[in-house]
């Protein structure tokens, strides 16, 4: 009797957790990277299409991040310090925009001082090509 049918009392639920833990090890984790721009660190894959702060490029053109943090493939992993050496990550401009407004509202109570304005931020849309670390 192992650990988890004593605490379960259903050699049922054991095997079905055997079954996950099984598969966990069979997956192949694609190779991710964290990198940083625009005062932001995002962490993608390949194929990954993200919103990152305003980027000066034209939509179709291909852009280059070189502010890589980390990049790991399952469980070898290169950490920077701060970044790695060689390390970049190609990106396809797909599409400039606005976000969502968003209300700044200032008040200060028995002053008559109120203030309200609103805000949207720009943002570029781009879609992950390259992983190099």
């Amino acid at each position: 009797m192992n650990r988890l049918t004593r605490l379960t009392g259903r050699p049922e639920t054991a095997n079905i957790l055997a079954l996950l833990q099984d598969r966990s090890k069979t997956e192949l984790i694609p190779m991710y990277a964290v990198f940083k721009t625009g005062g932001k660190q995002y962490r993608a894959t390949t194929g990954d299409v993200i919103k990152v702060e305003k980027i000066e490029a034209e939509k179709g053109a291909t852009v280059e991040l070189d502010q890589v943090l980390m990049v790991g493939e399952g469980e070898d992993v290169k950490v920077g310090t701060p970044y790695l050496k060689g390390g970049k990550v190609t990106a396809t401009v797909v599409d400039h925009g606005r976000r969502d407004k968003i209300k700044v509202i200032k008040f200060k109570r028995r002053k008559n001082y109120r203030k309200q304005m609103g805000h949207r931020q720009y943002f570029t849309q781009i879609e992950i090509t390259g992983i190099d670390a």
